[in-house]
């Protein structure tokens, strides 16, 4: 991972002066260790004319790995593969920057003891990063960093020279240049930037991210056109953390246009009265879609099949149009604290008479499990090996066969947005895959025709218009469901 930055000079003004500015003497060649490997800086030219000084970064990939937990993206077993062959080490990211501001802090903070003239005079700069992971392509670069006064080059790099027709990859060869910027600007604009591009960030996003962000974007951020997407890149998409930070750089422009500190703006408002809404958690946003489905189909008898702790089941409870109710679980231990849940040992006997657990296994056949009304796999399949999914196939389509069938699993797509997920993690460590929509679908599709079933297709939750929902449902109808409405 490397990065350069060069100036020109003069006699009177020479460009050795970068060496008092990063506080790294262009004679000498330095190493500084960080939490993921070491940082090297050198000077490969050094005169009054021009100076470069470049940052190299040799990551560690076994510290990478233990402190990421060792997880893939996905969880998937090829996404595993990521751990030992992936682009840490070449492309700049998170990584880079965290180098960048432990190396050159006083740099960035435009602090020079030897020279305190120096870190407010913009000078000529020239920055070179040789692989840029870019997410947006060489567009977004260029809407990053033109507003701030750099001359942006972003040359894609192809997937294989020796094939263009491959196309270009997700990186880009970054070249800035600029006259009227300081090096502190500079390397502020490159420490919160570099990590919006890469849209990855290698460690936990905490809410002393917003101070780091504010303290970096100081006098730049606040009106930039790109404000909000670099606000939430940043702090991964933790919908709480870039809440907090756009209001803070609201205040900040309201001060800055009223000409007043943004203490006396922020004590002008009125503090709120009302206590915010809290959003309907995902769990209880799904059952009710799973209820409303089970309503349209007429079902009376339904299987809740994985029924886990029985959340389903005493929600199903509560509707008298579900006349038997069947909760059906590998578990014991579920099972019993589903028991407990629906009070089944102080249940009246009417109550009593309409449900059941029974401890069984989804990927063989169960005569039990025949002659249902509806059935639900409520985040269930990801469970599972992917090998054994054609198992729970037969068993539920094949054998059971009920009249509907709803599926529901976590659309991976969405897991960007999560705030308390790390990025790369599954939602549940005993996931076995989440698949993206298109995955889904075709899934769906398959076993619809398999087994004379057709297949609709609901979100759940907030339905982004990026990633799409964060829960995906397929419904299954045989034909009698049809005629049964007909009638």
């Amino acid at each position: 991972m490397f990065l350069t930055i060069s100036t020109t000079g003069s006699p009177q003004r020479p460009a050795t002066d970068l060496g008092f500015l990063l506080h790294k003497h262009p004679e000498k060649a330095q190493a500084f260790s960080t939490s993921y490997g070491t940082a090297h800086v050198l000077y490969p030219e050094a005169d009054a004319e021009r100076c470069t000084a470049a940052l190299l970064l040799e990551v560690d990939a076994v510290a990478l790995v233990r402190r990421g937990k060792g997880k893939g993206r996905g969880g998937a077993p090829d996404a595993a593969l990521a751990q030992y062959v992936n682009d840490r080490p070449y492309a700049a990211s998170s990584l880079l920057a965290v180098a960048l501001s432990g190396v050159f802090s006083s740099a960035m903070r435009g602090v020079c003891a030897a020279r305190p003239e120096l870190p407010a005079r913009p000078r000529p700069l020239h920055v070179e990063v040789p692989a840029l992971p870019a997410r947006g392509g060489p567009g977004l670069v260029r809407r990053l960093f033109e507003p701030l006064g750099w001359t942006v080059t972003a040359e894609p790099v192809a997937l294989d020279a020796e094939f263009p027709g491959w196309g270009d990859s997700r990186y880009v060869r970054l070249v800035l240049e600029a006259e009227t910027l300081t090096l502190a600007e500079a390397l502020r604009h490159l420490y919160v930037l570099l990590p919006v591009l890469d849209d990855a960030k290698h460690y936990w996003v905490s809410p002393d991210e917003v101070d780091k962000l504010l303290r970096a974007g100081e006098g730049w951020l606040p009106g930039h056109p790109e404000q909000k997407l670099i606000t939430s890149r940043y702090l991964s998409r933790r919908w709480s953390l870039t809440r907090q930070a756009m209001e803070r750089l609201e205040l900040v422009r309201l001060a800055e246009a009223d000409d007043s500190d943004v203490e006396e703006i922020d004590n002008a408002v009125a503090a709120e009265t009302e206590s915010e809404e809290r959003p309907t958690p995902l769990a209880v946003r799904r059952r009710e879609a799973i209820l409303t489905v089970l309503r349209a189909s007429g079902a009376a008898r339904v299987l809740d099949l994985g029924c886990g702790q029985g959340q389903l089941v005493q929600a199903l409870l509560k509707d008298p149009s579900f006349t038997e109710i069947v909760g059906v679980d590998v578990s014991m231990r579920a099972l019993a604290i589903a028991s407990r849940r629906l009070k089944l040992d102080r249940m009246g006997e009417r109550q009593a008479a309409r449900v059941r657990l029974l401890q069984g296994s989804l990927t063989y056949t169960d005569k039990r499990l025949g002659g249902y009304d509806a059935a639900v796999l409520s985040e269930v399949i990801e469970h599972l090996d992917p090998p054994r999914l054609p198992a729970l196939e037969y068993a539920v389509f094949g054998a059971a066969r009920p009249r509907t069938v709803l599926v529901t699993t976590p659309n991976v797509e969405y897991n960007v947005r999560w705030e308390t997920l790390p990025a790369g993690h599954v939602r549940h460590g005993d996931h076995r895959f989440e698949w993206t929509r298109e995955e889904f679908r075709a899934w769906a599709a398959e076993v619809a025709e398999r087994h004379r079933y057709t297949v609709e297709f609901v979100p759940v939750g907030p339905d982004d218009p990026e990633v799409g929902p964060p829960t995906q449902m397929a419904v299954f109808t045989t034909g009698a469901v049809k005629e049964a409405k007909a009638a």
